[in-house]
């Protein structure tokens, strides 16, 4: 079942779970700290997670700045809209931009350019018969 989420919340969910991931590797470490090179190296291995979530979140901020705000129908909310087709960050409303997608049942894959084309060019072929 596909999770009704914007997809700004489930980056920074997935960079908030390296975090702990990179923290529960660090803490194993201390289990081994007699052995010298296999704490350094459970520190060391912790320290990738969390040097990855650290890109994320700066990623997902550069982004933030530079996507679009609509105002979601439902809620009447500003949310920050990432793709074509995306869910309201509040109510979960889902929401699209595009207006060729208005109406149609919704669909992540729109905001994938080859799909959302082959998606139009099927409803411009069933109108034209």
């Amino acid at each position: 079942m596909e999770r009704k989420t914007n997809k700004i919340k489930r980056i920074r969910g997935y960079a908030l779970v390296m975090v702990f991931a990179g923290l529960i590797i660090m803490y194993l470490g201390v289990f081994f700290r007699e052995t010298p090179w296999l704490f350094g190296l459970f520190i060391l291995a912790g320290f990738i997670p969390l040097g990855f979530s650290v890109i994320i979140y700066f990623w997902v901020g550069m982004v933030s700045t530079r996507i679009i705000t609509v105002e979601c129908p439902n809620c009447e909310r500003p949310t920050k809209f990432l793709g074509r087709v995306d869910y309201c960050y509040f109510c979960k409303e889902p929401l699209t931009i595009d207006k060729e997608l208005e109406g149609e049942e919704f669909n992540l894959d729109y905001n994938v350019q080859h799909r959302r084309d082959a998606f139009v060019a099927r409803k411009k072929q069933k109108e034209d018969q």
